[in-house]
């Protein structure tokens, strides 16, 4: 899409009450009449920036002249705005259609969102699952000789596990080790 096209299409809402003040349009034609090439002549700076005529007039004259004078100035203008009012350029309705997602598209935002909608406490939960079920194999493989330190590991762990599960566990690895 053009820059012509997009300002005809954003003309209405940048135009609307209360969207750039005085000084932002100021700031704008000034850019635009000191930018190399020069989009904005002297006079037309100052027709632009003509304090006697209302905010709204200036406004709608000066995005007309741009629209006729080519993309390059319609470009500029966009510029201009971004740097003097990037909120108000992030909210353009050009820039909304921009970032519409094309729906073939995988969104990988709301994909990450998807994936993660547990929180952390469900990932702690199965982590404590995964890992105590790997602690039990690793003691209850009869080739390795560890029950001396797994009871270490688990006397030391009351605040991982509970106490009576602690004490399942080491009665247990008791048993293990007397057969």
């Amino acid at each position: 899409q053009s820059y012509c096209h997009r300002l005809q299409h954003d003309m209405y809402f940048l135009t609307s009450t209360s969207r750039l003040n005085e000084q932002v349009v100021d700031k704008i034609v000034l850019q635009l009449n000191r930018v190399y090439p020069q989009i904005l002549t002297n006079e037309e700076a100052e027709k632009f920036r003509n304090p006697k005529a209302s905010l709204h007039t200036r406004l709608s004259d000066l995005l007309k002249h741009l629209q006729k004078k080519g993309d390059r100035h319609c470009q500029e203008f966009y510029r201009a705005l971004q740097i003097n009012a990037e909120q108000l350029f992030n909210d353009l309705p050009s820039r909304k259609i921009l970032k519409t997602p094309d729906p073939t598209e995988i969104d990988t935002d709301k994909e990450q969102y998807m994936l993660n909608d547990r929180g952390p406490v469900f990932f702690l939960a199965c982590f404590s699952v995964a890992a105590g079920l790997a602690l039990f194999w690793y003691c209850c493989n009869s080739e390795t000789q560890v029950i001396g330190r797994a009871r270490r590991i688990l006397g030391f762990s009351p605040i991982i596990i509970g106490r009576h599960v602690r004490n399942i566990c080491i009665l247990y690895l008791e048993d293990i080790s007397r057969n």
